[in-house]
């Protein structure tokens, strides 16, 4: 796939961001400054349903959604997430006697910032509470089967960019698992925390 080459360099510069908020957090983690409880050092993998909302929002069906995300702690009650999201899809069209197949894949990249606010809420050391935000982009591939003649704008596509809010819980299991569930604007996620 192709992109313009403002595009383009929007998409480095995001990405160099990235890299440098990881660089940073490793030196933030080295320092251990942090006191009391620590949330990151998880790697939180997932399955969601998208189709009707956020950056998937075009295809107008449910479908599952993988996840991937690991949490890393930048300050006191507050996480940095550096995530990775995956769909295919693929649906049939006939025409006469010719049948053609679209074929789509998105895999949403970014970062999610969550603050944890378990000590405002009294919870029990067995949960976590936190209200989030992701910040990224959305790779899009996209094609229709060679000689489909209809119409190739069918599906409305997203934006690529994407803001989404946030809101969750987990519940630990032992201190190094447990099972979170993840509220969002762009895809609700259910899945497990393994912690370090």
């Amino acid at each position: 796939m192709l992109l313009h080459p403002q595009k383009q360099i929007m998409h480095t510069k995001f990405i160099a961001l990235i890299l440098l908020m990881l660089m940073g957090s490793s030196t933030l983690q080295a320092q251990k400054r942090r006191v009391g409880t620590q949330y990151g050092k998880t790697l939180n993998l997932g399955v969601g349903i998208g189709g009707y909302a956020g950056y998937y929002g075009y295809l107008g069906r449910s479908i599952p959604v993988l996840h991937a995300d690991y949490e890393f702690d930048v300050a006191k009650n507050l996480t940095l997430a550096p995530f990775i999201n995956f769909y295919s899809y693929r649906n049939r069209f006939e025409s006469g006697n010719n049948r053609y197949y679209y074929r789509e894949t998105v895999i949403p990249i970014g970062v999610k910032g969550s603050y944890y606010f378990d000590d405002i809420v009294s919870a029990n050391s067995k949960w976590d509470f936190y209200l989030a935000a992701s910040l990224g982009f959305a790779i899009v591939n996209n094609r229709w089967d060679n000689g489909y003649n209809g119409d190739k704008n069918y599906y409305r596509h997203g934006n690529t960019l994407f803001l989404d809010a946030h809101i969750g819980t987990e519940y630990h299991f032992t201190q190094k698992l447990g099972i979170f569930l993840d509220l969002s604007s762009g895809v609700s996620t259910i899945g497990l925390s393994f912690h370090r």
